[in-house]
């Protein structure tokens, strides 16, 4: 069996880190808890495909899986997991009935772990599907239906692909859903051009990307000026909320209210990307339009939601919690790369040795945009032309 270096976070580490700050979350270093470990991979099946990890995206469940803070999934899955949902490698080797890669190609992973009947997952590959090892590893054995072909000549570099993976068929899966259950309330000939908003996140990011593309007006509200002037170059208007201190109080919610009354005209927000809970739902279901949708595929912040659902069912709001998308829908969300797909990359490229520490940059949001990590040295030839 191959063997390789990969990080692992472990139900005894994540102990001695909460003994070591008292159990205050809030004092937790991830760096800590995030470990290089030695692994074990398994052989090489007949529908199998060997991976060299190229580059990775850091991913706010490995943020999650580190504190265990709204599950202890490492517990959960036996006492240690190898996490990683988001990754571009080259492809080393293939098994005997393989049909779609070859030695030497570039692949894109995906983290839909367990398809239900209709496509989408019951879990997620290298979080809570059992057994499952992710890609913060120098190489990955991994099933050939976990896989997409690399579009090589999009337009992006390297590290713009990497951050794209899990991301990029997040907010397409949460696009699509947001936008059809608008059109079963409002026909397009009712209402043409619709106000979308995001609250931050590379998802949320991606979101706004696609409703620019199809000419609607797009909002990003997020406390980092470097995100926000990078999406305003896309046509995307920013909105601070430091500005109304990420919603702390009523009042803020109030004096946010009024200025998106303001830049909508009094219309609102038709559609909203949000994580329906924490500081920013209060804001978003404020600035929610008559019929308006709020689409969800994240809980950074808790599993719980509180709500009035009188407002909500007077105003015909609907409030829609995603997961992730199918195989067909992740196939298609590649297509999106480079053409509407642009992502913001943080300005440090991280090396494999400093993963840890790019979680625990994650943790404190400090970064300026999607934090990428450079797993492998050396590249091979077919992509060094795409490393800024």
């Amino acid at each position: 069996m191959p063997k390789t270096r990969a990080y692992s976070i472990s139900v005894d580490d994540i102990a001695a880190e909460r003994e070591r700050v008292g159990g205050d979350l809030a004092q937790v270093n991830v760096a800590n808890v995030i470990k290089l470990d030695d692994l074990e991979l398994r052989d090489v099946g007949p529908t199998d495909v060997h991976l060299k990890i190229l580059a990775a995206s850091g991913e706010h469940n490995v943020e999650h899986g580190a504190l265990a803070d709204t599950i202890n999934i490492a517990d959960a899955r036996g006492g240690k997991i190898y996490p990683g949902n988001s990754a571009l490698g080259e492809v080393i080797g293939v098994g005997a009935e393989v049909s779609k890669f070859a030695v030497g190609d570039i692949a894109l992973t995906h983290c839909n772990g367990e398809p239900d009947r209709f496509g989408f997952p019951l879990r997620i590959w290298g979080y809570d599907q059992p057994d499952s090892i992710g890609w913060y590893s120098e190489e990955a054995v991994v099933g050939e239906w976990q896989l997409v072909k690399a579009p090589l000549e999009c337009g992006l570099n390297l590290w713009e692909m990497a951050a794209l993976p899990l991301r990029a068929p997040t907010a397409y899966h949460m696009w699509r859903r947001a936008l059809g259950i608008y059109r079963v309330k409002v026909t397009r000939e009712q209402q043409a051009v619709l106000n979308v908003m995001s609250f931050g996140g590379g998802v949320g990011e991606l979101f706004l990307m696609l409703a620019k593309a199809e000419g609607h007006n797009a909002y990003f509200c997020s406390g980092s000026p470097a995100r926000r002037d990078a999406l305003e170059k896309q046509g995307i208007t920013g909105i601070d909320q430091k500005a109304y201190n990420r919603f702390a109080s009523r009042d803020d919610v109030k004096a946010f209210r009024k200025h998106v009354a303001q830049i909508t005209d009094g219309e609102d927000m038709h559609i909203i990307c949000d994580m329906l809970r924490g500081p920013v739902f209060p804001a978003g279901f404020a600035v929610q339009a008559r019929m308006g949708v709020n689409v969800s595929a994240g809980w950074q912040l808790s599993q719980v939601i509180d709500y009035n659902s009188t407002i909500a069912s007077v105003k015909q709001v609907t409030l829609d919690h995603t997961h992730y998308e199918t195989l067909i829908g992740i196939e298609a969300a590649t297509e999106f790369y480079g053409r509407v797909f642009k992502p913001t990359v943080h300005e440090e490229i991280y090396a494999f040795s400093d993963v840890p520490r790019a979680f625990e940059e994650m943790h404190q949001n400090t970064q300026t945009g999607i934090p990428i990590l450079r797993i492998a040295s050396d590249l091979p030839k077919s992509v060094r032309s795409l490393v800024p």
